[in-house]
């Protein structure tokens, strides 16, 4: 024997590949340790600061050693998925802004810009969160679907 997949979970994982006609997910996520980037912070300051952030972000932050954290693990996250890590991409590159209803949102550009539009990528989210000794930053990006497929198949087939 081999496994056994039900006809259910098939339709359904078939479905979605037909839904997703040919995108292409990728993720990146990185974890900064809130203590580690405190003595980082306090060796590097003001240069660091400049070097890393945005005038937009560091406005943002405040000064909070928690967003600083979040938004510094976004940005290692946006290199993951674009496959680079941080080579030939600076860091001020990719800006997390926050939208009126606080939700973050990634602006790339320069050289991560180029790259996002050379892998294909129509789509960028990302999801950041903290703890008392961490921060946390997933991001998700999407390319477009194949072209030349007519509408995706519907979840469910008409009897």
């Amino acid at each position: 024997g081999g496994d056994i997949v039900s006809d259910t979970e098939t339709t359904l994982a078939q479905a979605v590949d037909d839904l997703m006609l040919g995108a292409e997910v990728y993720a990146g996520v990185d974890q900064v340790e809130l203590e580690e980037f405190s003595r980082i912070l306090a060796t590097g300051g003001d240069e660091f600061l400049a070097a890393v952030y945005t005038d937009r972000e560091r406005d943002h932050c405040g000064g909070r050693l928690e967003r600083l954290a979040a938004q510094f693990a976004a940005k290692e996250a946006v290199t993951k998925a674009l496959g680079t890590g941080l080579r030939g991409i600076g860091l001020r590159e990719i800006e997390v802004v926050s939208e009126a209803n606080g939700r973050p949102r990634l602006r790339l550009r320069g050289r991560a810009d180029d790259r996002a539009k050379a892998v294909g990528f129509t789509s960028l989210s990302v999801s950041l969160t903290h703890t008392e000794i961490a921060a946390v930053a997933f991001v998700v990006a999407l390319t477009a679907p194949a072209t030349g497929t007519n509408s995706p198949m519907p979840l469910r087939k008409e009897s």
